[in-house]
């Protein structure tokens, strides 16, 4: 089965001194790296999504600002693509699924930011695209959530969502086991 890898949102903004800092990205950074080193080695293909805040009152991801930058331990090389989206689905208004299309990829790995947001969004979408799904969960990464006066710490956020997404949409596993999966 044909697969590509789908890093979203891995941009300054979520980093330490960024616009809204993830709690976890570093570690979620380093592990979309490895995957992506992966794909590269064996010549999979690979796609970029870097949101841009194109709204009034946005506060980042803002056009001609640092933060708006795909992180170093993610950055693209020339021939690998990168689509720019303006909403949480990858899909919506970018040419994300033309590209997958051209390319024949029937399975996707998903990781980036933020699990509650963007990965939740665009693996549902892949998903009723009818590709197969592989989250992986330790390259994600969120922030706490505020609900009627309660504050959900950024790790039961993530954990909902993984759990969510595991139940009907994909399959969840960790940057280790889908390397490991890949060796034997």
């Amino acid at each position: 089965m044909k697969t590509g890898l789908i890093l979203v949102d891995i941009q300054n903004d979520y980093f330490h001194n960024g616009k809204i800092e993830l709690a976890g990205m570093e570690t979620a950074c380093e592990n979309a790296g490895k995957l992506l080193s992966l794909f590269r080695t064996k010549a999979w293909p690979t796609f970029h999504v870097q949101h841009v805040s194109n709204y009034e009152g946005a506060t980042f991801f803002l056009p001609d600002t640092d933060g708006i930058e795909l992180n170093p331990c993610i950055r693209p090389r020339p021939e690998e693509m990168v689509i720019q989206k303006n909403f949480p689905n990858s899909f919506r208004g970018t040419g994300l699924l033309d590209a997958l299309k051209t390319v024949e990829v029937e399975r996707v790995v998903i990781c980036g930011a933020m699990s509650h947001m963007c990965i939740d969004a665009t693996t549902r979408a892949a998903a009723d695209f009818g590709y197969a799904c592989v989250v992986i969960h330790d390259a994600c990464a969120t922030r706490n959530l505020e609900f009627e006066g309660k504050t959900i710490e950024a790790e039961a956020v993530h954990a909902s969502f993984m759990a969510a997404l595991g139940s009907a949409y994909a399959e969840v596993t960790s940057c280790r086991d889908f390397v490991s999966k890949l060796s034997v």
